[in-house]
This record gives structure tokens, C-alpha cells and sequence, in this order.
């Protein structure tokens, strides 16, 4: 069995409350995660994604429910100090990527309207296509709580309407995905 790193164990004695609880509680509450899963944690090489990553891998070793985990990285176009960055930070923590490249960043530089609506979209289309080339049912994002109240607020400023991110979404796109973000 591997032993979990200090970084790894800090965040469930000493985060234990702000982060581990409510992470299992997301899990649990919106039953994210069921027997025979596969599922590709997306990593941005942010901290949320970081931070969501370490998590599923210390799930996945002590869960009773047995399930699959690919630590995905995409890599749009980063500059080599970034994608460095996310190595090393992998690296650090211990968490065994795959990276696949993609050419988004140089795509998106040539579009005058809305490069950023485009880029995500074309991030989120990548992920979902890999995922599923590899065999993964399921596609985990480290969007939590505050990442909420910022899209419900940008909305409602920027696109007069309403709405949320859910936990769970089955992907109308390719059949048989789902999205989780259970932080």
C-alpha cells in the first residue's frame, strides 16, 4: 500500500474540517462516485484542481467503493515555465499524471469576439474527448463553493439571467459522460 505524503496527510488532520469533510460530504451527498467508475480528475495545475486531485487519490486508496482515478493535464499551449510549474507540482505531490497537448492557446489568440467563452469551451470539448478515449466515464473539476458564487454573480451582472454549476451533469455531447465537481 503507498504511504500518503505530509502534504497529503495535512489535509486530512489539519484541513480536516474546511476541506476533507466537505469534500466527503460532497461526494456522499450528490453521490458523485459509484463502484467501477473511471474517472479523470482534470487538473489545470491551479490549486483547486491541485488540491481536488490530492483528495480523489486518498479516497480512491481507502474507499470502500472501489473506483478508477487518471490524473488528466491538459496542456493548451502553456509557456515552458508554466508547464513546468505543473510538473513539478504534480511531482510534489506525488500525484501521476498524463499529459496531452493541445493547440487551443495559438487557435484562440486569432479570434477577435469572445476568446475566452471560445477557449473554454474548446478546453472543456478536449477534456470530455480524452476522457472518453480513455475510457473514463466521468470527468471530475476542481470548481468549489466560491467558483459558484462568482458564475451565479457574473451571470446575473454580465448575462442578465440566472443560473448555477451543478455537482453532477450528464453531458448531452458524449453519451454516457458525466461532469463531478466534488469540491
Amino acid at each position: 500500500m503507498e504511504i500518503p505524503n505530509d502534504i497529503e496527510l495535512s489535509v486530512v488532520k489539519k484541513f480536516r474540517q474546511t476541506i476533507w469533510s466537505k469534500f466527503l460530504k460532497g461526494i456522499k451527498e450528490y453521490d458523485l462516485i459509484k463502484e467501477g467508475d473511471k474517472i479523470a480528475v482534470c487538473i489545470s495545475g491551479g490549486k483547486d484542481s491541485m488540491l481536488m486531485a490530492m483528495c480523489m487519490k486518498r479516497l480512491q486508496r481507502y474507499s470502500k467503493v472501489p473506483f478508477e482515478v487518471v490524473f488528466l493535464v491538459m496542456n493548451p499551449g502553456y509557456n515552458e515555465i508554466n508547464y513546468e510549474k505543473i510538473k513539478e507540482n504534480a511531482d510534489l505531490l506525488e500525484i501521476p499524471i498524463q499529459v496531452f497537448e493541445t493547440g487551443i492557446l495559438d487557435a484562440v489568440a486569432k479570434v477577435d469576439q469572445h476568446p475566452c467563452y471560445l477557449c473554454a469551451r474548446m478546453r472543456r470539448g478536449y477534456l470530455y474527448k480524452t476522457a472518453k478515449e480513455m475510457g473514463c466515464n466521468k470527468i471530475a473539476l476542481g470548481h468549489h463553493f466560491d467558483d459558484v458564487i462568482k458564475t451565479i454573480l457574473m451571470g446575473m451582472l454580465y448575462g442578465s439571467q440566472v443560473q448555477t454549476m451543478m455537482p453532477k451533469i450528464h453531458s448531452e455531447n458524449y453519451e454516457g459522460m458525466q461532469l463531478i465537481r466534488p469540491m
